[in-house]
C-alpha cells in the first residue's frame, strides 16, 4: 500500500475510533430522571432521558414487581438514586424493590417487605437503607447487599407523634441522624444513629412553621424544610440530633409548599408550591439561614391548574425537574448561577398517581 495512503488509512481509522469513544462516553454519562408510575395494578419506574440542553424523553418503565396505590403518598423520597443503586417504594403491597442503575438500562435486585405498612419514603448512607411506613407509624433499616437486601435488626423505631401524617425519611449528609417529618403534629422527628446504622428512639422537634412536608440538607448539614401551611424554615443538628431554628416560617407568599430540594452547591433551595402552580426559590447563607430570591415568591412558575410535586436537580447541577401533577408530565427549569428558573418544557404521559422523582 502506497505510504500516503496508509497514512490516510491511519487518520481516518482514529478518527473513527475517536468518535466512537466519544460516543461510548456519552452514553456512559447519559443522564436519566426516574418517576414512580404508583399503579395498583402493577408498579413501575417511568424513565426519561435527558438531553444536554435539560430536555427530557420518555425511555419506557420498568416493573418493580409490587403495587402501587393509584393516589399521591403525600410524601418525598418515594424513588431514590444512590450511586448506582436505585430504590423505589410499592406502598400499595408494603415493599421495596431495588435496582441496578446499569448503562444499558435498570436491572431489579430485589423485593422485599417493607416491615411495615405503607411504605412512602427511603434514604440510603453508605450501606444501610431506612423506610418511613406510614400507616404503621415507623421506621426500619435494612443492610443494602450487592443483589439483595436484608433486614437490620433493632433498628424498627415508632414515630414520635405517633404516625400523624409523616412526610419523608432522610438521613443527615454524615449519616448519624435521621429525620423524619409529621404534617399533621407540626413535629419533626430526629434519631441519632449509632453503630452498625441502628437508629435510636426518636427525639420529637416542634417546627417553626406549620405542616412540616418535604426536606433537604444545606452543606453544613442543616436541615431545610417546606411547610405546607405556607413556609419554609431551617434548622441546626445538634450532636444529640436535636434541633434548633435558624430561620423560622420564611413566608413563600404562594399556596401549598410542599416539597423542598437544595441546588448541588448548597447556595439555594426551591420549593414545590402546590397550590401556587409555582416555585419558590430561598438563598442560603452561610449561617443556613433562608431569604427569597423574589419577593412574590414565584422564582419559576408552571401555570394555572400545573399542580407541581416531587423536584429533584440534575446530577450535573444546571437543571430542576418537577413532576407536574396536573398535566402528569415531567418538566425542567434551568438553574441559573444567581438561583433563577429559565422554563424549558415538559415531557411524558404519566398516570394519575404518579410519584417521586430521582436522578441519575
Amino acid at each position: 500500500m502506497h505510504r500516503r495512503t496508509v497514512a490516510l488509512f491511519v487518520s481516518f481509522a482514529a478518527l473513527l475510533l475517536a468518535a466512537a469513544t466519544a460516543g461510548a462516553a456519552s452514553k456512559a454519562h447519559q443522564e436519566f430522571v426516574y418517576t414512580l408510575t404508583n399503579s395498583p395494578t402493577g408498579n413501575a419506574v417511568a424513565v426519561f432521558a435527558r438531553a444536554d440542553d435539560g430536555t427530557l424523553a420518555p425511555a419506557g418503565t420498568v416493573a418493580t414487581g409490587g403495587l402501587g396505590t393509584g393516589a399521591n403518598l403525600g410524601s418525598q423520597g418515594s424513588i431514590i438514586v444512590d450511586g448506582h443503586k436505585l430504590f423505589a417504594v410499592n406502598a400499595g403491597s408494603n415493599t421495596i424493590s431495588y435496582f441496578r442503575v446499569r448503562h444499558d438500562g435498570l436491572v431489579l435486585q430485589d423485593t422485599i417487605g417493607s416491615g411495615g405498612i405503607r411504605p412512602i419514603s427511603l434514604t440510603t448512607h453508605g450501606h444501610v437503607l431506612y423506610v418511613l411506613n406510614a400507616g404503621s407509624g415507623d421506621i426500619t433499616g435494612f443492610t443494602v447487599r450487592p443483589d439483595e437486601l436484608a433486614p437490620l435488626a433493632g433498628s424498627t423505631q415508632p414515630l414520635g407523634a405517633g404516625s400523624a401524617g409523616p412526610a419523608q425519611v432522610s438521613f443527615s449528609p454524615n449519616g448519624r441522624t435521621l429525620v423524619v417529618t409529621e404534617k399533621a403534629s407540626s413535629t419533626i422527628d430526629t434519631y441519632a444513629v449509632g453503630d452498625h446504622g441502628i437508629a435510636g428512639a426518636p427525639i420529637v422537634n416542634a417546627a417553626a412553621g406549620g405542616t412540616p412536608f418535604g426536606f433537604d440538607f444545606d452543606k453544613r448539614g442543616d436541615v431545610l424544610t417546606s411547610d405546607a401551611a405556607g413556609s419554609a424554615s431551617s434548622y441546626a443538628v445538634a450532636k444529640n440530633g436535636s434541633l434548633s431554628v435558624i430561620s423560622g416560617a420564611v413566608a413563600t407568599h404562594q399556596g401549598a409548599p410542599c416539597w423542598l430540594v437544595t441546588s448541588n452547591d448548597g447556595r439555594y433551595a426551591y420549593t414545590a408550591n402546590a397550590a401556587g402552580g409555582t416555585i419558590s426559590g430561598f438563598a442560603v447563607g452561610h449561617d443556613g439561614s433562608l431569604s427569597l430570591l423574589d419577593p412574590s415568591g414565584a422564582t419559576g412558575n408552571l401555570g394555572a391548574g400545573s399542580h407541581p410535586l416531587d423536584e429533584i436537580v440534575s446530577r450535573d447541577g444546571k437543571f430542576l425537574h418537577v413532576l407536574v401533577d396536573g398535566t402528569h408530565m415531567v418538566g425542567t427549569f434551568r438553574i441559573a448561577h444567581d438561583g433563577g428558573l429559565t422554563w424549558i418544557g415538559a415531557a411524558g404521559t404519566l398516570p394519575p398517581g404518579d410519584v417521586g422523582l430521582a436522578t441519575s
